[in-house]
Formats: structure tokens, sequence, C-alpha cells
């Protein structure tokens, strides 16, 4: 039997103090991760947006869109990267309804 694949968008806001080098490697290395684990559907930078509140004393931060599809354990992992990686200041993954 086949494992259930589900839709997934997930959004993270990069630090701005990585600066563009270090943003660039970041996008890099989580569109290489969830190419490695799942299906990667879209990538979607929306750039630099000033915080709604700062978060670690930062105003702005760095915002990426991934949509990508996989089974039900993958975003969990992906979480646990998100929250143990340096330079990201905001994760959510959201599961897309049909």
């Amino acid at each position: 039997m086949a494992a259930v694949k589900n839709a997934y968008e997930t959004v993270i806001v990069i630090s701005t103090k990585l600066g563009d080098e270090g943003i660039a490697a970041m996008v890099q290395k989580f569109k290489e991760l969830i190419e490695a684990n799942a299906t990667l559907d879209a990538v979607d930078e929306w750039g630099k947006r000033r915080l709604a509140y700062l978060i670690n004393k930062e105003s702005e931060g760095y915002y990426v869109l991934f949509n990508f599809t996989s089974t039900s354990e993958f975003p969990a992992e992906l979480d646990r990267i998100y929250k143990i990686t340096d330079g990201v200041l905001r994760s959510l993954i959201v599961k897309k309804e049909d």
C-alpha cells in the first residue's frame, strides 16, 4: 500500500542579519531538504518584510514560502529542523485542504 501524500505549505522568516548570501544559502538548504524528503511544488520568495513585532530584537525578516507534497511524517521532522536552525526567526507548516 502506498503512503498517503498530503499537500503542505510552509513559511519561514529568516533573520536578515545573515546577509544576502546567508539568506540565499538558508533558502537553498531548506529547498534541498524538502526535495530530498518530499515533492517540492513551488518556492515563493517574498523577500524582506517588516515584522509586526520585534523577534530577537529584529524588526525585519526575509520571508520564503514553500509548497510541497509529502507523507505526514515529514512536516514534523521539518519543524524540528526549523527550531534548531540558527537564523530561522519563525516558521509555520500548514496542511492544505483538498
